[in-house]
């Protein structure tokens, strides 16, 4: 076995849960010793930091029910087949906000629960955002937008009332090409 990948898989099954696959490897140790290992398999994903000419952000407050509550995000989505994150990005900022942007900018990714999950979330910013429609949400998508100031958005952030894990990835990683 190589340092890249130290684990083994014997056994593999998926099992098909609504729109998720967990997947239940039977996979052997570095130390040789054995175990059963799930996790969650469900399609990758975006996140968008959406900011208009006047640096205001996009901000989604959506009903979750996993966790039953109310919670502010940025706008996102899963990635179709076939299609590219950025293309991904594009589609899930006009279809939640009505908003196009004019620029694009490339914040990486990243896993947001790697021990529990194979998602990789792709973090963009766009850029001089502007009103170019409607929302067309899913018949799920129970979403109220609104806009914040960045100065808003920081202290969300820091009185813990914005807890969307992407979303704060995607703002730290364009804080840290700003400064």
């Amino acid at each position: 076995m190589t340092k890249e990948q130290p684990w083994k898989v014997m056994e593999s099954e998926n099992v098909k849960v609504s729109k998720f696959t967990v997947k239940k490897e039977q996979v052997q140790l570095s130390n040789e010793d054995e175990m059963e290992f799930s996790y969650v398999s469900f399609p990758h994903g975006v996140c968008v930091l959406a900011l208009t000419e006047d640096n205001q952000v996009i901000m989604l407050k959506q009903y979750r029910h996993a966790v039953r509550q109310w919670e502010l995000e940025l706008p996102g989505g899963a990635i179709d087949d076939n299609d590219s994150p950025l293309t991904t990005a594009k589609r899930e900022l006009l279809e939640e906000t009505g908003y196009q942007a004019d620029q694009w900018i490339n914040l990486g990714f990243v896993h947001p629960s790697a021990g529990s999950t194979s998602e990789a979330i792709h973090l963009f910013a766009a850029k001089g955002v502007y009103k170019a429609g409607e929302q067309t949400l899913e018949p799920s998508e129970e979403i109220e937008m609104q806009l914040v100031g960045m100065d808003e958005l920081y202290e969300l952030i820091g009185s813990g009332d914005f807890r969307h894990g992407a979303g704060l990835a995607a703002v730290l990683r364009y804080q840290c090409l700003e400064d």
